[in-house]
């Protein structure tokens, strides 16, 4: 089969050992990024089988319908990113594990590693030592603090454990059924919604990223944080009210943001609005990237293309197409 591959950032996917999956394929892989519809149709207009790495590249109907020789997508986690019914329509099959039970801690210690850097202030220290200076900010510690979490998830409990262990103290809020898993793993539940916000000295957010929760952290939530609180987002962006963060942390409430995901990726020329505050620390989507789970994510997506040309395909999410799959 003719495989492409997306958005391969860092040039790392031929390294990795389960790319050997594919060698009985002939396979073309793509470094840079774009969503222009008549560059992408070009690139894969003889693609049989598409590797999607995340959320990076959109596939909706008019990039599906002049795809004419694409059959399998093959993919690895949630899928907002493809349009699911027009590969229904095109007879585009989708594979994906959703890895059901499985935390990413990669994600977990990116955010745990995000709280200190900015708590004592690593990234402004260690560009004022590179400019000369000596000892620029005094930073804040972690013990006796409040670690908020919203949303006590798979991802949400790690760092909540993380937290324990550095002395913090636990503070959880969500739906219902958060507060049953906080309870029952020895962890408190906030009072109400506005006392979580108030009372939280870090406030990390674990949520999925629907319908129901975009936009669940309002711009009236930041203004109850305190002036030395910090807030962290490594789930979406779309979590937080547009434009509510940049305004918030030009008031000083909270007094601190750490981001690692934004509404549109990627970020490049500095353009983001978070950019240009000091008191925000920004990383560029890498929660999920390391060596690690890279290795686990695209095994996965590879086996998936090896069951699909042995004829027994996995993990499909519209297995209907199978009764009119294209030639």
């Amino acid at each position: 089969m003719k495989i492409s591959i997306l958005d391969d950032y860092q040039n790392v996917v031929r390294s990795l050992d389960c790319f050997a999956k594919l060698r009985d394929h002939e396979v073309q892989i793509w470094n840079d990024h774009t969503k222009d519809v008549d560059v992408l149709a070009e690139r894969l207009k003889d693609t049989d089988a598409l590797v999607l790495i995340r959320e990076r590249t959109p596939i909706r109907a008019p990039l599906i319908a002049r795809l004419p020789k694409l059959k399998l997508i093959s993919h690895h986690s949630v899928y907002p990113h493809i349009d699911l019914d027009a590969c229904t329509r095109h007879g585009v099959l989708l594979c994906t594990s959703l890895h059901p039970g499985q935390p990413s801690y990669a994600t977990a210690e990116l955010t745990w590693g995000l709280i200190i850097a900015t708590m004592r202030h690593i990234p402004q220290e260690v560009a004022a030592m590179k400019a000369g200076r000596w000892q620029s900010t005094v930073g804040l510690g972690l013990r006796g603090k409040t670690l908020g979490i919203y949303g006590y998830g798979r991802i949400g409990a790690v760092v909540a454990g993380y937290g324990k262990a550095f002395g913090m103290k636990v503070l959880v809020w969500g739906r219902e059924g958060s507060h049953e898993r906080a309870r029952a793993d020895g962890y408190a539940v906030a009072q109400s919604r506005e006392a979580f916000f108030a009372d939280s000295d870090v406030i990390s957010l674990h949520l999925r990223l629907i319908d129901a929760t975009r936009g669940i952290v309002t711009a009236a939530d930041l203004a109850r944080m305190k002036k030395t609180a910090l807030i962290v987002n490594t789930s979406r962006a779309g979590l937080i009210e547009a434009g509510a963060l940049e305004h918030a942390l030009k008031q000083g409430c909270p007094g601190m943001a750490a981001i690692d995901v934004f509404e549109d990726e990627p970020v490049l020329n500095a353009s983001h609005p978070l950019l240009k505050l000091d008191n925000a620390v920004c990383t560029p989507h890498i929660g999920y990237v390391e060596r690690a789970g890279y290795e686990r994510i695209f095994d996965n997506i590879f086996e998936q293309i090896a069951a699909y040309a042995a004829g027994q395909p996995q993990n499909m999410v519209n297995p209907e197409v199978l009764d009119h799959r294209r030639a």
